[in-house]
């Protein structure tokens, strides 16, 4: 019960920022003295902090406490169809170092080893820090060796796959409890505990990677399938298309993806990596963009108006591995066709903007053992305020 109340205590101060011991016991409801103890007793542990008096106000100053950023660290890997990133973040959750490779495809006789050598790197910069480190988090497609043609990668390459178990890879690499999430769906917790999802309890994640993938929140919590895989929005049929002549439909992936936009850059002349940032908005391939943005933005309409006819939601956010105004390009384009659209019998959800970006899926990953850790149980962080009250 001691450390359970103790959990609490910091999911409260998480999820609302400094407070004042009344307030902390006001959102858990526990008394002042068991707030008190427990206030201090995380102070010595080094997980607490009190930061200077509040004056100025109604009554007597108080003194907000906070997460210490110097508590804990986790590690955070992205294991992607085009690039491995690694980074550790502190206690609060701010990015302390991060590490990139970017490759064609991801073949595991090469990352592996490319891995080693990245934690070692991450753990020299951590130096005395790196003690304090107390868990892995790793956030990858449930199908790595999945779209093997879509991606033109040897079969050999991405076949290898099938027979690696990546959790218990990574925890021999570094002998540290290791927790796993679809990489969507660990860009999607990212959203949700430091974004947008503090203030909205249902909505559909999309994020424009090297693939277009999602994540789902419902109720507050992250939902995640009886198989791990709610909010595979990438895998919805597009529509008009049933396959015919034997082949399959095509799906969301083949049309609003990065990795299409890095296709059509490519025809132009321009690096693929130009697809991710400013470059793609530059004069000289804007009408390449917006090509892709014709052919993305109606399909992407499509999916989220589906989505919104089963699931209800308040929102959709979308974020990416993109240039932010590409980003913003894509939501006024898909609000633009949405305006188009039949909404008698079901009601239209804002689309928003996310506020993580390229490092969603590696910051996603991080927060796993960061709430294995130290909240009161796995869901608790992902329950909405008005349920909870922390």
């Amino acid at each position: 019960m001691r450390q359970f109340n103790e959990r609490i205590v910091l999911q409260a101060i998480r999820l609302h920022g400094p407070l004042a011991k009344a307030d902390v016991g006001r959102l858990t409801r526990l008394s002042m003295q068991t707030v008190s103890m427990i206030v201090d007793r995380l102070i010595v542990d080094g997980l607490l902090e009190r930061l200077p008096r509040v004056r100025g106000r109604i009554g007597q100053p108080s003194v907000p406490i906070a997460l210490r950023a110097e508590g804990a660290y986790t590690i955070g890997i992205k294991v992607g169809r085009r690039s491995l990133d690694v980074l550790a973040m502190d206690f609060v959750g701010n990015v302390c170092c991060r590490d990139v490779l970017d490759y064609g495809y991801p073949d595991p006789r090469v990352l592996f080893s490319a891995l080693e050598a990245k934690l070692a790197r991450l753990n020299q910069t951590l130096g005395d820090r790196a003690k304090q480190v107390v868990g892995v988090g790793v956030a990858a497609p449930l199908w790595l060796g999945g779209w093997r043609d879509f991606l033109g990668a040897p079969p050999e390459a991405l076949e290898a796959w099938h027979d690696i178990d990546l959790r218990a890879r990574i925890g021999a690499l570094t002998g540290l409890p290791v927790e796993f999430a679809k990489d969507t769906t660990a860009a999607c917790a990212a959203e949700l505990v430091m974004g947008q999802g503090r203030a909205i309890h249902n909505f559909l994640y999309l994020f424009v990677g090297t693939f277009i993938g999602g994540g789902m929140v419902i109720d507050g919590r992250l939902h995640g399938g009886p198989h791990d895989n709610a909010g595979a929005v990438g895998s919805i049929p597009l529509g008009g298309n049933a396959g015919g002549e034997g082949r399959p439909a095509r799906q969301l992936l083949h049309a609003a993806s990065g990795f299409v936009l890095e296709q059509v850059l490519s025809d132009a002349g321009a690096p693929p990596a130009a697809a991710h940032d400013h470059r793609a908005l530059s004069p000289e391939l804007w009408r390449h963009t917006e090509r892709w943005l014709d052919t993305a933005c109606p399909a992407i309409a499509s999916a989220l108006t589906n989505a919104a006819a089963l699931l209800d939601l308040e929102a959709v956010v979308i974020d990416g591995e993109l240039d932010r105004q590409l980003v913003r390009e894509i939501i006024r384009r898909t609000e633009r066709v949405l305006d188009r659209f039949e909404w008698e019998g079901m009601v239209r959800p804002q689309l928003l903007e996310g506020t993580i970006g390229a490092d969603a899926r590696a910051m996603g990953a991080a927060i796993l053992p960061l709430y294995g850790h130290f909240a009161p149980v796995h869901e608790l962080f992902l329950k909405p305020a008005a349920e909870s009250e922390y």
